[in-house]
Order: C-alpha cells, then structure tokens, then sequence
C-alpha cells in the first residue's frame, strides 16, 4: 500500500465541527443507558455534592472515555472533538472527572460495585452473555493479578509476590463453553497483599451475582481458582453459596500422604501436550497421566467444617537434568493436584482435569483490561484507582455485551476489548442535520457494517409496550 499523492499536495487542518472519531459510543451509551447504568449511578451514589453533583452523568462520561480507549484521566479529552458536543450532552473536562473519582470513599467504591452487580444482571437479560447448554456448569474463575504502577505517591502500591512495584486486582469471571467470560466482582487492594486475603466476600459477592444474573440455571457453577485460594474461608463460602469447587491443592503432608495411596493400575493417559494416537489401539500415548482418590479437605478443623470430595491427580515425568548421563532405574514423577466437589457419575477424572486445566481462562481477562483502562492507574488515590477498576469492569461488560448483540454467531461474541473497540467503536462519522434529525454517514465499505448495523438497530430499538 502506498500513498498516491506528493507531499506538497496534502494539508492537515483541524477545523470540521460535524466530525466524530468513534460515532460507535451513541449505541455503547444507548445500551449503558438502557441497562440503568446512569439511574442507578444517580441514585445510588452519595459522592459529596460539591464534587458528586450529577454522578450518572460523570460515571458515564468515565466509562464512555474508557470504551473510547482512554487508560488515563487527560485521555478524557477523547470525549471533546468536532461533533460530540452535539451528540452528547455534558462532555465533563478531565479536571472534572478526576476530581469526581479523588472524591471517592470505601463506601462510596462498595456502592459503584452494586451498580456494576446491578449493570450486568440487566446486560444479561439483554444479550445471551452466560448461554449454557442444558445442565452445563458456569465456570467461576477466580485469580489476582498485579497492575505495574511507577512513582512513590500511589497509595497502597509496594512489592507483592510478582516482585514487582503495584496494586493488586482480585478479579472473579463467569463463563461457559459457549460464552466468553464477564467479570462478576472485582476489588483492587494493597500491592503487598496475600491472595487469599478477602477472596471469601469476592466469591460470595460474585455468586449472588451470578444467582440473580442467571436465575433459570438448574447446574451448580463450578469455581476455579488455583492453590493460592485453597483455604476454608473461601471454598466454604463457594458451597455455602450452591458451589461447587475445583482448586489447586498445596502439595503438604496430607495431599502427599493420599497421592502415595493411588494403585499402579488407577493411572490414566490423557490427552496433554504432544499426546498422539495409537493408530492400532486407538489408545493415546501421552507422558501426562491422571487418577483420582477420596479426600477431606481441612481434616485439621473440626468436623462441621471439614469438606469431602475428590482430589484429582495429574502426574508428569520428573525429568532431572542431573541424572540424564544416568537414568533412575523407576520413572520419578511430578504430580499436580486439585481438589473438587463435582460428582464422579457427572465429571469423571479425565474431564473434571480438562475442566480445571480450563482456569487458564481469567489470564485473557486480564491482558484484556491491561490492554485498556489498567494499562494506568490514573490517581495517586488509592480509592479513585479502585473506582476506576470497577469503571474499566462496567466498560468490559458493555463491550462483552455490544460483541454478543453484533455478532452473536461470529468472532466478535468472543472478541478481546481491544477488537470490538477496532470494528464497532471507532468509526469516523461526519454529521448532517435536516428537519430536526442527525443523520451520522459512516465510511463506505466499512468491513463490520454488518454487525454495526445490527448494534445500532438493537440499542434503538423502541422501548416495549407495558401491558395496560
């Protein structure tokens, strides 16, 4: 490709008052709008007056930034170029936006994350995001992630366990073999925090999320998370909850005690990495082998809180660098554990394995945010960087949604942020006014006109009739 003109040919001005950047925010607002994010923000919010006058408005200026592309509060600006002020009202300066967020208490982020519960309950009921087939479980995946911060003024940013210098996101997703992942909970803490430390309110927090979002499911969900969340507090909430579990397990004396009780013969191939197929038996010969045994997790407890279940058994050979020249006269293994409530009839070994491997999941969700809002943390507040994560989750969710509306049965239902923000957000439009109608001309043969349309034609859709 290459450009057809001479350089002194072409000029650059900045002078069209009709010109829109991303004409794709009049459907994102419209679906925001639709699914209470500016009544409930209205209502719900007490963010002092002198900072918080008109919260709906300025936590949607927020998230309409965010879908925009903005990772900082000067990025806010995205919002006030050439035709916006004429489809928007109250494009707010960034001056204004950060001192709204540098506004915020604990109680005031704990009441944006009911309205972040409450916004995606009703995008579900608009949009198939959790469609299971079935009795199939929802997968609830639970991970922290740390975000990289710079400079010694963030409140609460220090060394963690990455030993790198940040804030810490706890983050539960839910999903189904079908529907990509929406966040159901989310909580920024201290950069030097444990894992575990306040999983338990998350886990709760996301599955009455789940419960009210997803009323019709007759299947348990199934929670994920690796050895870190392995701890009474947080799996005893899951089946508290309606739960079931599936959690890495630390390998301590009572894991290793049970794994040296599986027989020889209890062991079975699975279908891991470099795995073929026999072509005479049709048996696979993989170097991964999986087995399962009866396990109480937290035998140390007393006996109401002790949890039966399974704990299931991934072995791998242990190949000792120090003993190539000399070979073990036995095969030496390494063994990976996790323990689950689902039931065997159900979920036997191999696929309750696969399903745990599945976890991995959460890991796209948050490259994804990191691609996006949470490439900053834009204050040195630690409270506005909390309301700022639970904004760049609403903005996740509306993304999720607007893909799934698009595109139900393409690539866009299952897109990053990133592609939905390319093909269905920002789309140049010049606008024309006659007889009291904006008319937006989009390019000719854009490649998503398709998808965009339907969008459009969805979030305009009139309002249902109410029966009398």
């Amino acid at each position: 490709m290459q450009f057809k003109h001479a350089p002194a040919a072409v000029s650059a001005v900045f002078d069209d008052p009709n010109v829109v950047s991303a004409v794709g925010l009049v459907p994102m607002l419209r679906l925001a709008r639709a699914a209470g994010l500016v009544s409930l923000s209205q209502a719900r919010l007490t963010v002092p007056t002198d900072k918080g006058s008109n919260a709906g408005g300025k936590v949607m200026a927020l998230v309409a930034g965010m879908l925009a592309g903005a990772d900082s509060i000067d990025d806010m600006n995205l919002l006030r170029h050439g035709g916006m002020g004429r489809l928007f009202a109250r494009t707010y300066a960034p001056s204004t936006l950060g001192s709204f967020l540098r506004a915020f208490t604990f109680g005031h982020v704990r009441q944006l994350d009911a309205i972040a519960s409450r916004v995606l309950q009703s995008l579900v009921s608009t949009a198939p995001l959790l469609h299971a087939h079935g009795d199939e479980q929802v997968m609830v995946d639970l991970d922290d992630t740390i975000i990289e911060v710079h400079g010694y003024q963030k409140q609460g940013a220090s060394f963690g366990y990455s030993g790198v210098r940040g804030l810490n996101a706890l983050l539960a997703t839910a999903s189904t073999t079908s529907s990509a992942p929406v966040i159901l909970a989310q909580r920024l803490r201290q950069g030097k925090i444990g894992s575990p430390k306040g999983a338990a309110r998350i886990v709760g927090d996301a599955l009455a999320t789940l419960r009210r979002s997803n009323p019709g499911s007759g299947a348990r969900p199934l929670l994920r998370a690796d050895s870190a969340f392995y701890g009474h507090a947080t799996i005893g909430t899951a089946i508290s909850a309606g739960a079931d579990v599936s959690v890495t397990v630390r390998m301590d004396p009572a894991v290793k005690a049970a794994i040296a009780t599986i027989p020889d013969d209890a062991w079975e191939m699975i279908e891991y990495t470099d795995a073929i197929r026999d072509e005479t038996t049709g048996q696979l010969i993989s170097k991964a082998e999986v087995a399962e045994i009866p396990f109480t997790a937290f035998r140390s407890r007393k006996k109401a809180e002790q949890i039966a279940g399974r704990l299931v058994v991934r072995r791998i050979p242990d190949l000792n660098p120090n003993k190539v020249e000399q070979p073990t006269l036995f095969d030496t293994w390494r063994h990976h554990a996790f323990f689950t409530t689902t039931d065997k009839n159900v979920t036997d070994t191999v696929a309750a394995d696969k399903t745990h491997r599945g976890h991995a999941i959460i890991e796209q969700v948050h490259a994804d945010l990191k691609n996006g809002p949470l490439a900053h943390l834009p204050s040195g507040v630690f409270t506005a960087n909390s309301a700022w994560l639970v904004l760049a989750v609403i903005t996740f969710n509306l993304t999720r949604t607007a893909g799934v509306i698009a595109d139900r049965a393409g690539r866009l239902a299952r897109a990053t942020t990133a592609t939905i923000r390319r093909t269905l957000i920002h789309i140049p439009a010049r606008l024309a006014r006659s007889a009291r109608r904006v008319t937006l001309h989009l390019p000719e043969a854009w490649p998503w006109q398709t998808a965009f349309a339907r969008l459009f034609a969805v979030t305009h859709a009139p309002p249902p009739a109410t029966a009398s």
